[in-house]
Formats: C-alpha cells, sequence, structure tokens
C-alpha cells in the first residue's frame, strides 16, 4: 500500500502548498492540527484526513503520542511533514522516537534546531567561509563600543530563536536608530527570557533579498535546485515575502550547495540571502528548514519539492532537476502585498506606476485556485473577518 502523508498544520500557506503539491498526485494526505480555526488547508479537495491533535507547545508529549498511535494503525510507514517553524522544532526534538515510525529525511537531531538558531547558523557558516553579517552578542565584553565602531547604524536586534521572539512580538527584529534604541530592544527581550544579538544591516533595497531552494538526498547532495528574488515584503525592509519571482542566480548555487552539503542536510531547504548593494557580495541571513510560502512558485516552475521528498523516502527514483533561465513567473500574496504597497508609497520607495506593472506577469497561485477553490473561499471569510474587526475598531 502506498506511504501516507502528515502534514502538521494546515492553518497557513505552506500548509495547503504541500496538500496541493502531494494530493494532486494522488498521495494520501493527512492533515493534522490543534484546533479547526482557521484550517483553510484542510479546505482542499486533495486533502484526505483531517485530524485535531494536542498543541505542539502546550502538550508536545501528548503530541507525540498521538502521531506514535496514528502510524502504528499504518500498513507502512507515513511521510511526516512540519509545515512552519514550530513544528520542526517539536519534530527536531523527538527526531529518534518519530523516525522508528515515520519517514523523515532528517537524521542527526538537533540539526534543524541548529540552523534555526541564528547564532548557531552563522557559526556554522563562519566554519564553512559563507558571509553573513555582523554580529555581536550582548554578553559579549565592550558590548555598546562594539555595537557603534562595528555594526553602526540603522541595526537589528535580531533574535536566534525567531518563532518565540514572533510570538511574543509579532515582529521579525527590532530596528534601532542609535545605542539608546539597542538597549531598550535587548531590555525588550531580556525581560521576556529571549536570546537576542545585534546586527549589522545589509545594504540594498527589498529586491535584493534572494533565496537559494534546494533537495538534497538521503547522501546530502543537492539533486534539485532554483532560485528567486524577492521583490517586496511585509513589514517593508525586514519581513515576509508578499512579491516575490523566479530569477536564475547561479552564483547561489556556487555558495548554497556546498554549504548544505558540507553540515551534512538532507531534505528541503530555503537559503535566504541579500546582495550588498556597496560590494555585491552575497551575505546569509537565515535557513528555512521546511516548505516556505514560495512553494507554489516552485511548483509552477516544474519542481515539486514536498513530491520529491515523498518519493525519495518511499524509495522512487527522483533523478536531478533546476530551472537555469529566468522564467518570469511570480507569486503574490495579494492582500499583505497590497499593505505592503502602501508602505512602500509612503516611505518613496516604489511609485505606482512601478508596483501596478509588476501584477501584469504570469503568477502561480498563492491560495486561489480554480481547481481547488474551496480554500481561497474559505481564506477569504478569514480575511473579511479581520477587516470588519480592525474596522469596527477604529
Amino acid at each position: 500500500m502506498q506511504p501516507k502523508t502528515v502534514i502538521l498544520g494546515s492553518n497557513f500557506y505552506t500548509g495547503l502548498s504541500i496538500i496541493r503539491g502531494l494530493g494532486a498526485h494522488g498521495v494520501h494526505t493527512v492533515a493534522m492540527d490543534y484546533s479547526y480555526k482557521n484550517t483553510y488547508g484542510a479546505r482542499s479537495r486533495y486533502l484526505r484526513e483531517h485530524h485535531i491533535v494536542p498543541h505542539y507547545r502546550e502538550h508536545p508529549e501528548q503530541l507525540l503520542q498521538a502521531l506514535i498511535a496514528y502510524a502504528k494503525e499504518q500498513s507502512t510507514k507515513p511521510v511526516l511533514y512540519p509545515s512552519v517553524d514550530p513544528y520542526v522544532i517539536f519534530v527536531d526534538r523527538y527526531l529518534d522516537e518519530l523516525r522508528q515510525y515515520y519517514l523523515i529525511p532528517m537524521t542527526e537531531q538537533g540539526l534543524w534546531s541548529d540552523i534555526m538558531d541564528k547564532g548557531r547558523l552563522y557559526e556554522l557558516a563562519a566554519r564553512h567561509g559563507v558571509l553573513v553579517p555582523n554580529s555581536i552578542h550582548p554578553d559579549e565584553e565592550r558590548f555598546e563600543e562594539r555595537v557603534v565602531a562595528d555594526i553602526g547604524f540603522p541595526c537589528i536586534v535580531k533574535p536566534t530563536d525567531s518563532p518565540a521572539f514572533v510570538s511574543k512580538f509579532r515582529e521579525k527584529n527590532f530596528l534601532c536608530l542609535n545605542i539608546e534604541d539597542v538597549r531598550a530592544a535587548v531590555g525588550k527581550a531580556v525581560d521576556a527570557k529571549l536570546n537576542v544579538i545585534v546586527q549589522r544591516v545589509i545594504t540594498g533595497f527589498d529586491d535584493q533579498v534572494y533565496t537559494f531552494d534546494a533537495h538534497l538526498n538521503q547522501s546530502s547532495k543537492v539533486t534539485h535546485w532554483m532560485t528567486c528574488q524577492k521583490l517586496r515584503q511585509f513589514p517593508i525592509r525586514f519581513g515576509a515575502s508578499t512579491f516575490s519571482k523566479q530569477k536564475h542566480i547561479p552564483e547561489l548555487f556556487d555558495i548554497g550547495a556546498p554549504f548544505l552539503e558540507a553540515i551534512g542536510y538532507k531534505g528541503f531547504a530555503d537559503i535566504e540571502f541579500k546582495k550588498d548593494a556597496t560590494s555585491g557580495r552575497f551575505y546569509m541571513i537565515e535557513i528555512n528548514a521546511r516548505t516556505t510560502t514560495l512553494d507554489p512558485l516552485f511548483r509552477k516552475c516544474g519542481l515539486n519539492f514536498p513530491l520529491i521528498l515523498y518519493r525519495e523516502l518511499t524509495g522512487q527514483d527522483i533523478g536531478t532537476g533546476y530551472v537555469q533561465k529566468d522564467t518570469g513567473i511570480a507569486i503574490c500574496f495579494l492582500i499583505q502585498d497590497l499593505i505592503a504597497s502602501r508602505d512602500y508609497r509612503r516611505a518613496k520607495q516604489l511609485n505606482v506606476r512601478q508596483i501596478v506593472s509588476s501584477y501584469f506577469t504570469r503568477k502561480a497561485p498563492a491560495v486561489w485556485s480554480f481547481k481547488d477553490p474551496m480554500p481561497g473561499l474559505h481564506f477569504s471569510a478569514i480575511m473579511a473577518k479581520k477587516i470588519i474587526k480592525r474596522l469596527l475598531r477604529a
């Protein structure tokens, strides 16, 4: 019997994309959530089962036992997909136990957590000769003096544990214009018992952010890859992509592939780089150790990373694949992009003509799909409720 797939989380773009990428090819998909609230991905016609399980943070041991119990009921090991960072951390924490019952690409417990921790990631990168932004930890000697002399302003106070930081502050980092801002930002993090670093801001507009996206097989060799360019993000300067396009940048393969192979990475990885406007050199910003919001764009360009992983883990031949030309295909998260576009205009970084012209390009479906309309309808209802609540508050 063909192995099932278990997707942890269907209340975000990534869960929906995994469901579609697998289900459209006849793979039995199972979504597991801690609540029915906002699980628009579970409305997909490609989902076969939907289960409510204990919360990954509040009851991790119970969630582990629920996953084991489900796997024991199956005739073959299911393939496990964490769709967002907290689930990646959960799977990594219990990797040795879960691998007894599930097919999971990573074999080294702790590696996912290491690369998600910015401090440990930058140590790994420096060890392998990959450029990273200058960073200083608040506990280091002459901290404030070195921030002023070596980092400069503006700078950012950035978490080593992004999921916990975002959960607490609803921001990815704190932008600081002077040393007083740095003191206040570090103080907030200390009060919240969160570890942070102060980091140099790489010069350049938001469209100088790029990604190297790859699948590494069980021998830690890159078999499939492509690169993308972020055009807009929200919040502007330090946010998540709202409009990105496929863009072939061979240099990113030359940097990203050797690094991932050297650290023994397996499965899908997304490395975010920023190109310094002054030097033209690429700096590693972070690594996503799970499917990203760009996944529909990858599929539209011919690389179905969730399916590639499934086929490899179930013993099928995956060959090799890459996108080595500019296709012009983009992906847009419209509601967030409209808000971001407003902010770019207010900051006088983009004008209306630049924004509008970007929409006239071939696009991958972020949520809406004529072949699978229900998630889009449910997502629209969720967004409408949020907008109405904000208007009522105003």
